[in-house]
């Protein structure tokens, strides 16, 4: 019987070990076309946690009464619906945030990470694991946009969520808060991670064959 995860390894796996976006290349899409300021990366950040939770929990309530014939059709009718909650909240309390997330909020219904975490983990397991899962993808795809965004940003305009960091003295490299910029940080920022995640491995390598060398020397 498969070892279900701790919380912890499951926050650790959702934001770090296993990022949706820089791990796992999901939802570059809206990674790459809302992440021009730190401002827009946030709330859609949030936007599509909140839709993983209660997407889910609702799945993973329903997932002994959902025919597996209709199970993707009934995932997306679900998601939908949350989704379509969510625009009309935003647009009701957050326009400027509805106006320059634009279509990218009804889209959050398509978004890969979210169909993915019904697929693979709510419709297998009970809901409050699944909520926790929800969460947990949620944060880590929020805090690859915030990175993104932020790196855009400044770069691309000087400033962090609309506030100016360097001055009227600062040539701002507009490239980066265009289509082209949002390819070249991402990729720098893969790239980065990838690095990161081979010298984290090879140092377990090292250490494990350094226990088992030591207990060769030891006899046991």
């Amino acid at each position: 019987m498969t070892e279900k995860p701790t919380v912890k390894e499951q926050f650790r796996s959702g934001i770090i070990t296993n990022n949706p976006t820089f791990v796992q290349l999901l939802g570059t899409c809206p990674a790459l076309a809302t992440t021009t300021s730190a401002q827009n990366a946030f709330g859609m950040g949030i936007s599509v946690t909140l839709i993983l939770i209660f997407s889910n929990l609702f799945i993973s309530l329903l997932r002994k009464l959902i025919p597996n014939q209709i199970r993707i059709a009934s995932y997306i009718v679900i998601i939908s619906g949350f989704v379509t909650m969510l625009e009309m909240a935003i647009k009701a309390f957050l326009p400027s945030l509805s106006n320059s997330l634009g279509l990218f909020i009804p889209l959050i219904v398509v978004n890969c990470i979210i169909l993915a975490r019904a697929e693979a983990f709510a419709s297998k397991n009970k809901p409050i694991p699944s909520v926790i899962d929800g969460l947990t993808m949620g944060l880590g795809f929020t805090v690859a946009l915030v990175i993104l965004g932020s790196v855009r940003e400044i770069i691309g305009n000087g400033t962090i969520f609309g506030l100016s960091l360097f001055g009227s003295w600062y040539e701002p490299a507009v490239l980066f808060i265009l289509p082209p910029g949002a390819f070249l940080t991402l990729g720098f920022i893969i790239a980065l991670v990838q690095k990161l995640r081979a010298r984290r491995d090879e140092y377990k390598r090292q250490r494990e064959i350094e226990t088992r060398r030591r207990k060769r020397e030891a006899g046991i």
